[in-house]
């Protein structure tokens, strides 16, 4: 049976979900539905979140990321405390382990200036203070705006304030493609829309293909795989351990993270994955995509862009645990192959790659026809930023 709204939205994720909020908020009487291809909202990237609400450091001001993802965070934390979920402003320390790295300190902290970030270089007592079994090293930063946060209660509030507000959840119900104009076809039926807004993640440049768009892109999914310290360890990390950035890789580095429920992780890791949602070693793996997604690996690797060849090499690497361990000791010296335990917890980065360039893109990207909008590379800190990055979409989309 066909079903009518004004907005429909194609992923209940956390962009998916703070987007229906912001709509919500400009206009109470619109009829806006989220469709979800599973059962709850958060499946996949945001569900399996860390938690931790990032200062936004990372980012330079000429980013998107770095205009939403301050903001964003601290919105999280008093939507978070409002509703009574679980905040830890526990902090975080980025640690400079060799003099090479000291150009990179200081580009984080010209970050944290120009975006109005709270941070600042601390010595070796300090960071002795915050984290006695940190590494010594060249320099450190102290950015005490990071805080974790139950992700998943965030989730389900979200869902649970917006359906109180007359919003239609549509679980199970996986977006085919465009039928015609302002028409979607669905497994639920056809959904017809006056505006739709692609937040869907992992899958969110195969819906833009579908409506014209985003020819230029192909998805590289990122697996991220971690280890949990032990009980017996778990008191050498009091809260997030960063490493400086490589200036030469695209991605953050294994680090050190107390989540909410007081476990410490070690990692992520950032292997090519052969899946969006290949979270095991077989698990979401389909035939098609993954040969799609092995010839773009296999050219990023030939064309050596963002130091692919080297990336791959040292993340494939950390599949031994030896690897692994070693690059957490870069950050606490002290640990122990034995403190370190298995854990089921992974995740996806669904990282966009510019097929032109065969360069990873870095930063958020929007993309729009007169009646859609698509949230294309929503990769970290997305989680962080949503509260403002929907505030940004939804301009995008000229909507008052």
């Amino acid at each position: 049976m066909a079903q009518n709204f004004d907005f429909v939205i194609i992923g209940a994720g956390i962009v998916g979900l703070t987007v229906a909020a912001e709509l919500r908020k400009r206009q109470p009487a619109a009829r806006v539905a989220v469709l979800e291809k599973e059962s709850d909202p958060g499946a996949h990237a945001s569900g399996r979140n860390s938690g931790v609400m990032h200062s936004g450091i990372y980012y330079g001001s000429d980013t998107l990321k770095a205009k939403v993802c301050a903001t964003g965070g601290r919105r999280m934390v008093e939507f978070a405390r409002a509703e009574g979920i679980a905040v830890n402003p526990s902090g975080k320390v980025i640690l400079a382990t060799s003099e090479k790295q000291l150009p990179t300190i200081e580009r984080l902290m010209r970050n944290a200036r120009e975006n109005e970030i709270p941070a600042e270089r601390i010595d070796q007592q300090q960071l002795k203070a915050l984290e006695p079994f940190a590494a010594p090293g060249a320099a450190a930063i102290y950015c005490p705006t990071t805080a974790v946060i139950d992700s998943s209660a965030i989730l389900f509030r979200l869902k649970e304030k917006l359906e109180h507000q007359g919003v239609r959840f549509l679980f199970g119900c996986k977006a085919r493609g465009p039928l015609q104009r302002s028409k979607l076809n669905t497994t639920q039926g056809d959904v017809g829309y006056g505006f739709l807004f692609n937040c869907a993640g992992a899958y969110a440049d195969t819906i833009a293909k579908q409506f014209g768009l985003a020819q230029e892109f192909a998805l590289v999914p990122f697996k991220g795989i971690y280890w949990k310290l032990s009980l017996a360890a778990n008191h050498k990390v009091r809260a997030n351990i960063y490493p400086v950035p490589d200036i030469d890789m695209p991605f953050l580095g294994v680090h050190l993270t107390r989540v909410i429920s007081g476990d410490v992780y070690v990692g992520p890791t950032a292997i090519p994955a052969f899946g969006r949602e290949n979270y095991g070693w077989l698990q979401g793996i389909n035939l098609a995509e993954s040969l799609d997604i092995g010839y773009q690996i296999a050219g990023m690797y030939l064309n050596n862009e963002d130091n692919f060849r080297k990336l791959v090499h040292a993340e494939m690497s950390k599949y031994w645990k030896r690897n692994f361990l070693n690059a957490a000791r870069k950050l606490v010296p002290s640990l122990l192959a034995k403190e370190m335990v298995p854990t089921k917890k992974a995740g996806i980065r669904p990282q966009l790659v510019n097929t032109k360039t065969s360069r990873l893109e870095m930063d958020y990207i929007l993309t729009t026809t007169d009646d859609s909008l698509h949230v294309l590379n929503a990769i970290s800190p997305a989680f962080t930023s949503a509260f403002a990055f929907a505030e940004v979409i939804v301009d995008r989309a000229q909507i008052h």
